[in-house]
């Protein structure tokens, strides 16, 4: 549910906010300067792009990984895009728990979905999937971290499984995927910091 302009899961404890909300404070700012900087329009057009990219390409590796992907209906260039990842995913996933599963934590009181818990590496992990039009340096995704860190105590919340290692997959256009291992007691700290503020 939307709520005073910002997302909300109803859970069995309540509503509680999108941890994706609770960390917008992180970018925010930048992303003020940089409407500003392009004019509305033009971020307004970049944004929705990016938005239906993502979603896109999120959407091919979760049926890739379901064994149910059918690449008609999705743009050539999101295809392309999709094309870079198929290895990655091939060779470094396997035994999937969950995909775009709902979770809670009463402990950080937020809410999300989390794209992928499986053993990358054979090793159990949340697994973010991104997009980018160019590549990312890991000190500015701090967020993507603080998420996933998030998504580690909701699973362990619920199933009574722990999981320490997060893994960001970001294709990025024209380049080789970039792939980001951390480990959620690096990152939950800022994470509780960032939705108490």
């Amino acid at each position: 549910e939307t709520v005073d302009g910002s997302r909300h899961y109803v859970t069995p404890e309540g509503k509680l906010p999108s941890i994706t909300t609770a960390l917008s404070i992180l970018s925010r700012d930048s992303i003020k300067a940089w409407r500003k900087r392009v004019g509305e329009a033009e971020a307004n057009k970049i944004s929705t792009k990016a938005s239906r990219r993502g979603t896109s390409v999120h959407k091919m590796c979760e049926d890739y990984l379901n064994n149910e992907l059918d690449l008609k209906g999705f743009l050539p260039n999101d295809r392309e895009t999709f094309a870079t990842l198929q290895p990655v995913l091939d060779e470094r996933i396997d035994n999937i728990y969950a995909q775009e599963v709902p979770l809670w934590s009463s402990y950080l009181g937020v809410a999300g979905r989390v794209d992928c818990i499986a053993e990358w590496d054979g090793k159990l992990s949340v697994i973010d999937f991104k997009t980018s039009r160019k590549p990312k340096k890991k000190e500015y995704i701090s967020n993507y971290f603080q998420q996933a860190s998030a998504y580690c105590v909701m699973w362990e919340e619920r199933t009574g499984i722990p999981i320490n290692r997060i893994v960001i997959l970001i294709a990025v256009d024209g380049e080789e995927p970039q792939v980001f291992e951390e480990r959620r007691d690096n990152y939950i700290t800022q994470c509780v910091e960032t939705i108490c503020r």
